[in-house]
């Protein structure tokens, strides 16, 4: 199974310490656009998730051939995620690790399937990866200053069973 991520997964879980829930629950190698790369590890130097990223043989770079895919995708969203999504489409990704509403409706338009930070975690607490989702979306919120509505916020705790 091929994966391609964007950065804002990779961020989002390297700021609250569960990058290697990627490699856990997924068991694959992560593929990431040179875009991603940049953002992450070369513009990200000391922000969370640039050394993890950067020492980590579970996610390689790779460029993305389709450039007429490319182009038209930059239209409406930002380098990382066109990148992500023509890198997706071209390897035939059975999952691409997004966050941002457009780029995963964009991403759906293409038959291609999302998976964001809190579905990370949501599997990984079903996979009994960590003990509550609820602290989880807390260090989200808090320490990595991820939106998160309180609609989704509940949603996502009724779904592992942790609604209050």
């Amino acid at each position: 199974m091929i994966v391609v991520a964007d950065s804002s997964v990779l961020i989002g879980l390297s700021s609250i310490g569960q990058l290697h829930l990627l490699q856990v629950l997924l068991n694959e190698k992560i593929l990431i656009p040179a875009a991603v790369w940049s953002e992450v590890v070369e513009h990200g130097g000391g922000r969370p998730g640039a050394q993890q990223i950067k020492a980590s043989a579970w996610i390689s770079v790779r460029n993305v051939q389709d450039s007429d895919l490319l182009h038209l995708l930059k239209r409406d969203l930002d380098a990382g995620e066109s990148e992500a999504i023509a890198l997706a489409k071209e390897t035939n990704a059975k999952l691409i690790l997004l966050d941002e509403r457009d780029a995963r409706k964009t991403a759906l338009s293409l038959s291609l399937k999302p998976l964001g930070t809190i579905g990370v975690l949501i599997r990984a607490k079903q996979a009994g990866k960590i003990k509550s989702l609820h602290e989880a979306l807390d260090a989200l919120r808090d320490q990595a200053k991820f939106r998160i509505s309180d609609a989704l916020y509940s949603l996502a705790l009724e779904a592992v069973g942790e609604s209050k």
